[in-house]
């Protein structure tokens, strides 16, 4: 089966790759710019099913699956942001330091209490006969004051996450991928290919 993984995120890309490559052993996953994508994908939608659906077409054709992710972070004492904007929350370019700076910023004064909130994940697919679905995971954490850790990316070394009693950027990618918002989608999403492909 051949799939293109609609991202120019490396390091997603990799994180896709490898949970993936457990339920879907025959997979060949091309890149973007294997299929002739170069350019950025403007994501102008108001969800992650929106940006995950816009993604997912820009590398859809040729008889093929093409797979996209949108996710990010929910803060509940922002009223729900960075949300969809958490890539690119402190400006352009998307800046991973940065970004942790403006959050720890606007979260200053907030007790710990008050400090919880959600990764989300949203991972959508447009399959070789143009249907489309989408599959949402989600995993519950509480934003420290300070970064731990320097594994993963994006606000992981912010993120701690109560079933791990570690920041997401402190874990190995084995104990990431059993909670991590990315992870469940995926475990959905492999479901739901595998009931496609046996219709």
């Amino acid at each position: 089966m051949k799939a293109v993984l609609a991202s120019h995120n490396k390091k997603k890309i990799e994180e896709i790759r490898r949970i993936l490559s457990a339920f879907f052993p025959d997979v060949t996953l091309l890149s973007l710019e294997q299929v002739g994508v170069t350019g950025e994908i403007e994501e102008t939608g108001e969800t992650f099913e929106e940006n995950a659906l816009i993604k997912a077409r820009a590398g859809a054709g040729a008889g093929r699956f093409s797979i996209a992710d949108d996710s990010g972070l929910e803060v509940d004492a922002l009223g729900g942001r960075p949300g969809v904007y958490s890539a690119r929350y402190a400006g352009e370019p998307c800046d991973d330091a940065k970004n942790n700076a403006l959050l720890l910023s606007e979260l200053s004064g907030v007790p710990d209490t008050g400090r919880t909130g959600r990764y989300v994940s949203v991972i959508a697919c447009i399959c070789p006969d143009g249907q489309a679905f989408t599959v949402r995971g989600t995993c519950d954490g509480r934003i420290l004051t300070a970064p731990r850790g320097t594994a993963g990316f994006g606000y992981d070394p912010l993120f701690f996450v109560p079933e791990l009693q570690k920041t997401f950027a402190e874990a190995t990618a084995e104990e990431k991928d059993s909670v991590s918002h990315r992870g469940r989608a995926l475990r959905a999403f492999a479901k739901a290919l595998q009931n496609y492909r046996e219709e």
